[in-house]
This record gives C-alpha cells, sequence and structure tokens, in this order.
C-alpha cells in the first residue's frame, strides 16, 4: 500500500489517497497544538503513540463492544489505513469527572465525580472556535439527521462505558473525551479520527496524575513521559 496524493493536513495527522477510492492512510504527526492552534509544539514520539493506542482500542471496540469504526490496519508506527470517511462536523464530548472547560463552566473544582455521564457536542470549526451545540442546532443545521444523532449517542456511551472498565483495569481513570464519526461511502457510521492522550483525559487512578495532553497545555512538564506511560500500561510493557 503507497501514499498518493495528500487529502489534508491537520493538527495531528496528514491524510493520503491510496489505489483504492474508498481508502486512505492516516499519517500520525508528532506536533501537538493547543487552544485551537494558539500554543504550538513537538512532543516526541507521540504520532507513534497515538497510532498503535488508536488502533488497538478501535479492534477492542469493534470486537468487544460492536462498535464500527473506519480502521482496516495498521501499516507503519505512524501510518494507518483506513476507510474513507465524510466526517459529521460534530466533536463529541464525554464527560465523566468535572474537569477542563466544564469546570470553569459550573464552578466545580477539578475532580469533582459527576452523578452520570455528561454528553456535549461542538460544532467542529476552528475559525468559531469550535462552539458548544445541542440537539437542536445540529438538527437545524443539517449536520445530521435525527436517526444518525441517535446513533451517534448510543455508540457515545457504548464506547464510555468500555473504555473506563478497560482504563480501570490498568490504574488508569477515563475522565473525559472527544470522539468523531464519519459515513462510509456505503452510508454506515463509524467511529473515525483517534483514541489517545491526545483526545482522552487519562489521570493515575492512585496518584491523580495526569498522563494526557493537559501536561502540554498546562506547562507541567514531562508530557512525553505521560504519553509513553500510558502506552506501557495499554500493551502490558510495565507493571
Amino acid at each position: 500500500m503507497t501514499k498518493g496524493k495528500q487529502l489534508y493536513e491537520g493538527k495531528a495527522k496528514k491524510v493520503y489517497a491510496t489505489e483504492t477510492p474508498d481508502e486512505c492512510i492516516v499519517s500520525y504527526k508528532d506536533d501537538a497544538t493547543a487552544f485551537n492552534g494558539l500554543k504550538k509544539g513537538t512532543i516526541r514520539g507521540k504520532g507513534t503513540i497515538n497510532n498503535r493506542l488508536t488502533n488497538y482500542l478501535m479492534e477492542r471496540l469493534e470486537s468487544e463492544a460492536g462498535i464500527p469504526t473506519h480502521l482496516i490496519r495498521e501499516l507503519s508506527d505512524t501510518d494507518t489505513l483506513v476507510r474513507k470517511v465524510d466526517i459529521v462536523p460534530l466533536e463529541v464530548i464525554v464527560r465523566n469527572v468535572v474537569a477542563g472547560s466544564l469546570a470553569k463552566r459550573v464552578g466545580k473544582e477539578e475532580g469533582t465525580p459527576l452523578a452520570r455521564p455528561i454528553l456535549e457536542f461542538c460544532y467542529k470549526d476552528d475559525g468559531l472556535g469550535d462552539p458548544m451545540v445541542n440537539d437542536y442546532h445540529i438538527l437545524a443545521m443539517g449536520w445530521a439527521d435525527e436517526k444518525t444523532l441517535e446513533t451517534i449517542k448510543d455508540y457515545a456511551f457504548r464506547i464510555d462505558d468500555y473504555l473506563i472498565a478497560f482504563f480501570k483495569e490498568i490504574g488508569i481513570d477515563l475522565i473525559d473525551f472527544k470522539l468523531e464519526f464519519g459515513i462510509t461511502s456505503d452510508g454506515r457510521l463509524v467511529l473515525a479520527d483517534e483514541i489517545s492522550p491526545d483526545t482522552c483525559r487519562f489521570w493515575d487512578s492512585v496518584t491523580k496524575e495526569k498522563l494526557d495532553k493537559d501536561r502540554f497545555r498546562r506547562d507541567l512538564g514531562d508530557v512525553e513521559g505521560a504519553y509513553k506511560e500510558v502506552l506501557e500500561r495499554v500493551f502490558g510493557e510495565r507493571r
């Protein structure tokens, strides 16, 4: 499988065409950004870590939780073959514990447990700052129809349930995370993008040490070490 024309470059990945129209190659980068691109840097090894973690977790979500994904197969440390999709222009955020922007919005201390998970949607538009929207906005603007929106909600909570249990077994609390979904050429809704310390808040279950992109956002140091720690726990290379 060879890379063809570059189709897209985002903050963390490049996407290339392949010989097959319905397939493309995602190439993960070490570039890091925060605050809608206002803060930029590099996290060494991030591309490899995020690629491996995403593929492993998507494989498990497909086989054990019945969540369809865009994954076809891993090609190298940083490259993966995926189904080509039209991305639903929504960031789907699931929150289990108060953290980040939610703490500011509700005036609660970070780490406050929630009585039940919170599902939020943001419209994917960097120029607008990815504004938060609700079902009424989504349906009125035609970003998704009712059936697709309900399926996204169902998948999001099922993914949350599975990942909470998975990470709890390796001593990590899943605080919150962001998902993206896409529509394949045959009309299927699938999980796309990635599941990694870039898109999830991971805290050590005992020490509450942050093991995610917040170490970069907040200048906490040892960003590479945190990402590597998550990878090592997931693949059992330590512990």
